[in-house]
Order: C-alpha cells, then structure tokens, then sequence
C-alpha cells in the first residue's frame, strides 16, 4: 500500500481553506511554457480575486502540464486564456485566468487550456533588467543630445514655427468643420468601390472592347493633331472676321430692329391670316361658301357700257377713254 503513494512534501497536499476544493469543484488543465516559480497550492485568480489553487505540476513534451481545481460558481469560456502573474514584489505568484473578446463554450471538468493561449507576464527581474538595458547601454543617452540639437535647428526661427503651428491649427480646424462632408464622400467611394466591385467584370470586359479603339486613336493621332491644328486656325481666322465686320453688324442688326418691331406689332395679324394663304386668291369663306364639289356659285354684274369699256378693259390702248379736261384751277 505505500509502494502505491508519493509524497513530494508539504506543498503536494492541499492547504487548509484554499479555495477550489469544496463539493461540485471542477479540474482544468494548463499547458504552459514556463512555469516560473508557481508552486501547487498557488493561487488561482480572476479579476484580481481567487478562484481556485493548483493541485499539480508536471512535465510533458518540453512544457509544463498544470493542474489547477475551481469553485464551482467560476464562470469562464472554454476559450479563455492564462498567464502566470506576479501577486506582490516580494515573489509571489498566481495563475490569471482571462475571458477573450469572443468567448465560446464552458470551462468544465477536464476542460485543456493548449499551449497558444498560455503565458506569462513580465517579472519583476525582467522589468528592472529592461529598465537597466535602457538606462545603460539603450538609447536613453542619446536623448540629451536629440534635445541639444533640436535647439539649435529651432534657435532663431521660433516666430516662423509658431505661424507654422496657427496654420495647421487653422487647417486642422478647417478639417474638422468639414469632418461630416469628408465622412459622406469616404461613404460616398465606399458605395463606389463597392459597386464597381461588383462590376469587376463588366469592366474589364470594357477596357478589353476599348483597347482596339484606343490603338486606332493612337494611329490617327496625326491626323487628329493636323485637324485640331486646323480648327485652332479655323477659330483665330473667325474671331479676327467678326472683329472686322462688327461695326457692319451692329449697323445691320440695329436696322433690323424696326422692321422686327413692326414685324411683332403685325404678329397678331400675320397669325390671323396665315390661313388664308391656301385659298389665294379666293378668301377661306369664299371657298367654303361659293365653290360646291366641281362648280362655284358666281353672282356677278357687268358694266358693257362703252364709257365703262374705255375706261376699264381698253385703258392704255388708242380707243381709252378720252382724258376729260382740267377743272378751273389747273385741279381736277
């Protein structure tokens, strides 16, 4: 019977009131890198305030394989993560058991913390042999002479900085007014981006169609070159033509300005009788009223008199009508 027990000290047993071991207590299992000076019966904490202790620690695979029971109202994520942590300077140290962003699952009863999400934070040792590295042989030394020269560049121009300064606060200022119109163009580009992404291929199927139009440009550029030439010359020649002739213009359209106004005071006429251009020279209610299908009413009195022959049908000719004397007065 005591070839079948082991007894690796006082630390191998669990101390009295150390939490994690009363009924409904669950085990976990830790795989860590390195575990520093934690010993069984270290803390186990979360949010600063113990959850639990650790109950063994061995070796597998080149890293320690931890060990550690919690009370049973501990709630964590079956993806949560642990590091090894400092409780106070003097040494002491505990396991921190954290909850990621994105929490998935349970911890339970034979629940494995692997390898990637296990760590340590630095030590006290570690932060004060940093601290030295940096004080001694880091680059802290050359600060003194980084503000030693950034006074010498800045000795002598401190008027031009400052306006430098009041320009890019006003730039700055500028910016921030115009925060809103720049945060709906970035919108605006995103909306564009995005579909334009949609049209990947329609678009490339367009710059595939283009490419042949563009070499076609690309051949008649010389020819495109000589016709806006030309254009260039064509322009020159016609503003140097209305130079010349724009007093005659002016001439012109100023005379024409009369005959648009008496144009524009017969506009209502114009309108009123345009109608009757199709029936000239018979009026539109002569038409409508005297011709009937293939004949036309026609009342009409003849003068046969001679008198009125001479005077009408054979003015201009010998046998007119003799011209009657002058009244007294030398007016007729």
């Amino acid at each position: 019977m005591l070839s079948g027990c082991q007894w690796t000290g006082l630390n191998s047993l669990p101390l009295p009131g150390a939490k994690g071991h009363g009924p409904g207590s669950f085990h976990v299992t830790i795989e860590m890198p390195d575990v520093t000076t934690i010993t069984p019966n270290s803390p186990v904490m979360v949010r600063d305030v113990e959850v639990g202790s650790i109950t063994a620690i061995t070796t597998q695979d080149w890293h320690a394989k931890v060990t550690v029971t919690l009370d049973p109202g501990t709630a964590l994520p079956a993806n949560a993560t642990a590091k090894i942590g400092q409780t106070s300077l003097l040494g002491a140290t505990h396991i921190e058991l954290t909850a990621p962003p994105d929490p998935q699952g349970r911890l339970t009863e034979g629940s494995v913390i692997p390898l990637r999400r296990a760590g340590d934070y630095p030590t006290t040792e570690q932060t004060l042999a940093a601290l030295s590295l940096v004080l001694n042989d880091g680059g802290l030394g050359n600060l003194q002479t980084i503000v030693s020269e950034a006074n010498k560049a800045l000795a002598g121009h401190q008027d031009s900085i400052g306006k430098v300064i009041d320009q890019m606060n006003s730039l700055l200022g500028e910016l921030n007014s115009q925060r809103d119109d720049i945060t709906s163009t970035l919108d605006g580009l995103d909306r564009f981006s995005t579909a334009a992404a949609k049209d990947n291929d329609t678009i490339g199927k367009a710059l595939t169609a283009i490419a042949p139009a563009v070499d076609v440009l690309n051949q008649q550029r010389g020819n495109l070159t000589t016709a806006l030439d030309a254009l260039t010359r064509f322009g020159a020649a016609g503003t140097a033509l209305v130079q010349q002739t724009r007093g005659d213009l002016s001439k012109n359209l100023a005379g024409l300005v009369p005959l648009l106004q008496k144009i524009a005071e017969a506009g209502d006429d114009l309108v009123d009788n345009v109608h009757q251009l199709a029936t000239f020279p018979f009026p539109p209610v002569a038409v409508r009223n005297g011709i009937r299908g293939d004949y036309m009413n026609l009342w009409a009195e003849a003068d046969l008199t001679l008198p009125r022959l001479q005077q009408g049908l054979l003015f201009g000719t010998p046998y007119a009508a003799p011209t009657p004397a002058p009244p007294p007065g030398g007016q007729r």
